[in-house]
């Protein structure tokens, strides 16, 4: 058992795609609980944090479970981008006990002082922010600098949740809720921008497909995404859901498409942990394009919005963390079938909770299918990646 906990909290991707599981699952739990609660299919359970049960929801989704995944990954990428060497077992130790401690804070926020709770969920983000920035330093990019800029959005936007929590302001927690989704969504059109065709490109190089039928990226169009990705949040931060960035939402949705369309979803269907990337993204067009439509007055906001959290932050981590997770353990990149099965219920998920928004009843049952949905898809990615997660890495046959 010690030599399991050394390993896992010895890498990145270890420690942070655990957690995030984990806790995908655990408040997946909470929060079906609470909807049954409601229901009267479970009794009534007085809850230990301070905020209404559907703005915790909200925020450890977005600063609880995607940081993590978040954390995972930038340790993990950014030494192969810039040669910088890798965090230590120790730093990484800490900055997971912090990203914990923050978790803790919320959850027993009814019970403790508001600015010691800001403090311990606020202090993880600019933690991992400046790890990354002095790594990138060694090869500084402007086109992975900007991660550095969103993480900052994603701490301001949390600030802004506390800020009401704490009686501060008095409005500024949706607007903080909304904005740390979008930057999300906005790291995710950028990277996922990156490494889906390459990832694609790569497999069907394997595969002995011929260079013309290889996915094509557009330099246009990667420039126009990443623009648009980079101005969302802030406006989002600074205009709420005004009509402009409505419009720069709708755009984003369309040159996501646009994109998308150049590379290769069909060949990609024959490799779930390729096709899983394309879900993620196609929900991410989907949903900003819905957003997009809400803000200017068209549609409902609720529905877009889950489809953003649950289809793009939801199947895109899974999507990550899975095929890093088997890569940095050594192991084949091939999905194994539980994980397969994640992807798949983690896209239904969204579209049940997309349905259940729209739809004129059901809207509790929809509801409770989509977290029963969550939960066993978070669930069979925990169950399937465990032993990459947390057994030694496997010697690649010659």
């Amino acid at each position: 058992m010690a030599s399991v906990i050394k390993r896992v909290f010895s890498e990145g991707f270890r420690v942070f795609f655990l957690l995030a599981g984990l806790y995908g699952v655990f408040a997946g739990l909470a929060w079906g609980a609470w909807l049954a609660s409601l229901d009267g299919l479970l009794p009534f359970w007085d809850q230990s944090y301070a905020m209404p049960p559907v703005m915790w929801h909200a925020h450890e989704m977005i600063f609880g479970y995607a940081t993590a995944a978040l954390g995972g990954f930038f340790l993990t990428a950014v030494p192969n981008w810039t040669g910088a060497p890798e965090a230590r077992a120790r730093f990484i130790t800490v900055v997971a006990f912090l990203w914990i401690a923050g978790r803790v804070a919320v959850w027993f926020s009814g019970s403790l002082s508001p600015l010691l709770v800001a403090f311990l969920d606020l202090i993880f983000v600019p933690i991992l922010a400046l790890k990354v920035a002095s790594q990138l330093i060694r090869r500084p990019k402007p086109q992975n600098i900007v991660f550095v800029y969103l993480l900052g959005l994603i701490w301001i936007a949390n600030l802004m949740v506390h800020l009401e929590w704490i009686g501060a302001t008095t409005d500024t927690l949706n607007t903080g809720v909304r904005a740390g989704l979008l930057a999300l969504c906005s790291m995710i059109a950028i990277l996922g921008g990156r490494i889906t065709p390459a990832f694609t490109r790569n497999a069907m190089k394997r595969a002995g497909q011929p260079e013309a039928s290889w996915p094509v990226s557009v330099p246009q169009l990667d420039k126009a995404a990443m623009f648009l990705a980079l101005l969302l949040p802030l406006l989002v931060l600074t205009l709420q859901t005004s009509p402009v960035a409505g419009v720069v939402a709708l755009v984003l949705g369309c040159v996501q498409l646009s994109r998308m369309a150049r590379w290769r979803a069909r060949w990609a269907m024959r490799q779930p942990i390729l096709l899983a990337l394309f879900l993620g993204l196609g929900m991410l067009a989907l949903g900003l394009f819905l957003w997009g439509l809400a803000a200017i007055g068209f549609g409902n906001e609720v529905g877009a919005i889950h489809l953003l959290g649950i289809g793009c932050v939801g199947g895109m981590t899974l999507a990550v963390m899975s095929r890093a997770a088997l890569g940095h353990s050594g192991r084949p990149l091939v999905a194994p079938s539980p994980m397969v099965i994640a992807y798949g219920l983690m896209a239904a998920a969204a579209l049940v909770r997309w349905l259940g928004s729209e739809l004129t009843g059901g809207y509790m049952t929809a509801m409770l299918m989509a977290d029963g949905l969550w939960i066993a898809a978070v669930g069979l990615y925990v169950f399937a990646m465990w032993p990459a997660l947390t057994g030694p890495r496997v010697a690649k046959a010659l």
